[in-house]
């Protein structure tokens, strides 16, 4: 009994026009790839779906996180509009408080330094005084004549 191969080798595709050769059917080679690629193909549609349907999935995941994304953003922003009236105040407040703070400490200086030549003035004042006097005696005599 002949076995399946050899029967199915009577029907083998016949080459080009040419040298002689085995005897055969013509080729039909768009059967032949149809007939083998068809059940892969099939088996590759349903993966083909549950990509489509995985691509849209996330798609629709990307679209919600971008919703969500300007929200928040949207919400960061406003609250830091809120908040920027009060910082500028805490700010100034603080440029205020600097200010008056060295405001005190030149004052605080100035004062010393007023205090300290009040004291030379006073050390130099009776050295002054007698020098003055002596001046204008000197000059009252000058005047007087011999």
């Amino acid at each position: 009994m002949p076995r399946t191969q050899d029967l199915l080798r009577r029907f083998r595709p016949a080459g080009a026009p040419g040298a002689a050769a085995a005897a055969g059917v013509p080729a039909d080679r768009v059967a032949e790839l149809t007939s083998e690629l068809e059940p892969v193909l099939q088996l590759l549609a349903e993966t083909q779906d549950e990509v489509a349907r995985i691509r849209h999935e996330a798609q629709d995941a990307a679209d919600r996180r971008r919703r969500e994304a300007a929200a928040e953003a949207g919400a960061l922003v406003a609250r830091a509009h809120r908040d920027a009236a009060g910082e500028r105040a805490d700010a100034a407040l603080q440029v205020s408080r600097e200010a008056a703070r060295e405001r005190e400490e030149r004052l605080r200086a100035a004062e010393e330094e007023a205090a300290a030549i009040r004291t030379r003035a006073a050390a130099r004042m009776d050295d002054m005084v007698a020098r003055a006097l002596a001046e204008a005696r000197r000059a009252l005599v000058a005047e007087a004549g011999p």
